[in-house]
């Protein structure tokens, strides 16, 4: 097949231009005459696939909240067409034999390209340091949902990491901070009797990291930051040629604790914090000191965050929301250019994270994503294709909706109502 997409808005080398995208065999291609297939793309923007540093697929072991397949399935249709998937499963991929468990799953099951961590310890547990250098398949290593407590062991990691001349990429949380919270200890907790979780829980482990890998030489990634102290510290570690990243999540960044309300859906770890915060984040993501949003994707069955800010599991989804929600809350108001938004989520995660080129330039397979910027629509999770349900966003109208994605030349979402898309390539 010989597709044109015409007049479209495409993202190229940090700027957005208006032209012509030709495919050829599935691959983009220089221009030619005589296609078999003409889109016209005028009112549309095309963009690099999307990738995701931060899903939980669930899968192996908890294939009752998500699998590897809707979990990618979902991931393609929010626009993404790489993931990292986190290693709180079961097994826990702490060996090599447990790591290919997953992998096999992966080759068999998954839309779109998914890259597995290994976990830092064994079976997450803070204790022994997993055998990394037989996790070759292992895009990074993580203990996430779990910080590692004990400095001793995190700096024994670090230098194993640094030798195999990969990343951590640190759930920073001090367990013995947290007295029994579950969302940020701020106004909202105070005037309805929540207990809260300290921002100290967060930055505190942060700053013993960042110490830690400015001596051990360690490439070393920050997850889902959430409050003023954590940006400032990475801030002021960068300048000190610390070789960190950071990830930052939508909710983090258009929601604070007083968009709270008593419903599992507003539970997430790290929690929604203040609106100081909230501002303190989107600075760091316009001064470069935040490199990349993550979801933080983490599905859970409609019982086990059906109970409240109390009794709920930790955790929402995100993939079907995460570009909408940005655009509609950042770059429509004019917070964020629109060429930001996708460095921060396509560019800069692929590159830190060795995920292969990702760029529409001629030659390479096709991988991208169309959306309608002026669809507005509102968010139904109903309509998800995770089998999650819980999103702040909920009901809300946003803008921005997904017409196709394409993976390695293959097409892994179309909209059903997308009649202009190609059905094959």
């Amino acid at each position: 097949m010989k597709i044109v997409f015409k007049n479209a808005s495409i993202y190229k080398d940090g700027r957005i231009t208006s032209e012509d995208l030709f495919l050829s065999d599935k691959v983009v291609s220089d221009p030619f005459l005589r296609p078999d297939f003409v889109v016209d793309a005028k009112n549309y923007c095309i963009f690099p696939g999307f990738a995701d540093v931060h899903v939980h697929l669930r899968e192996p072991g908890f294939s009752y909240k998500e699998t590897i397949a809707t979990g990618t399935a979902a991931a393609a249709r929010g626009g993404f067409t790489r993931v990292c998937a986190m290693p709180n499963l079961q097994p826990v991929p702490d060996n090599c034999a447990h790591l290919n468990t997953q992998l096999s799953i992966i080759e068999k099951d998954a839309k779109i390209r998914v890259y597995p961590y290994g976990a830092i310890t064994v079976e997450e547990k803070g204790e022994t340091i997993a055998p990394m250098e037989e996790m070759e398949g292992a895009v990074a290593f993580s203990d996430d949902g779990r910080g590692v407590q004990s400095p001793e062991k995190m700096r024994c990691a670090m230098e194993k990491v640094a030798a195999l001349k990969k990343i951590i990429a640190a759930h920073c949380e001090d367990e013995s901070l947290l007295h029994g919270g579950y969302i940020h200890d701020g106004a909202y907790a105070a005037a309805h009797r929540h207990k809260g979780i300290c921002s100290q829980s967060e930055w505190g482990p942060i700053q013993r990291d960042l110490a830690l890998a400015g001596e051990t030489g360690c490439a070393y990634h920050v997850c889902h930051i959430s409050c003023a102290e954590s940006v400032a510290l990475i801030r002021q570690a960068k300048k000190r040629g610390v070789d960190v990243t950071c990830e930052t999540a939508p909710h983090y960044l258009t929601l604070c604790d007083g968009d709270l309300q008593e419903d599992g859906r507003f539970k997430m770890n790290p929690p929604l914090r203040s609106r100081a915060d909230r501002e303190a984040l989107i600075q760091g993501i316009l001064d470069g000191t935040i490199d990349m949003i993550a979801t933080d994707h983490a599905p859970h069955t409609a019982e086990e965050k059906g109970k409240g800010l109390a009794g709920s599991l930790m955790g929402v989804v995100g993939l079907e929301t995460a570009f909408p929600v940005l655009y509609t809350h950042l770059v429509k108001p004019g917070i964020l250019p629109l060429e930001r938004l996708v460095q921060l989520m396509s560019e800069n995660p692929c590159r830190r994270f060795g995920l292969g080129a990702c760029a529409i330039r001629a030659g390479m397979p096709a991988d991208f994503t169309v959306f309608d910027l002026d669809a507005a629509y509102t968010v139904d999770p109903d309509t998800f294709l995770t089998m999650g349900r819980a999103t702040p966003f909920a009901g809300m109208q946003v803008w921005g909706r997904c017409l196709l994605t394409v993976c390695d030349g293959q097409i892994v979402w179309r909209d059903p109502a997308a009649d202009t898309m190609p059905q094959t390539l």
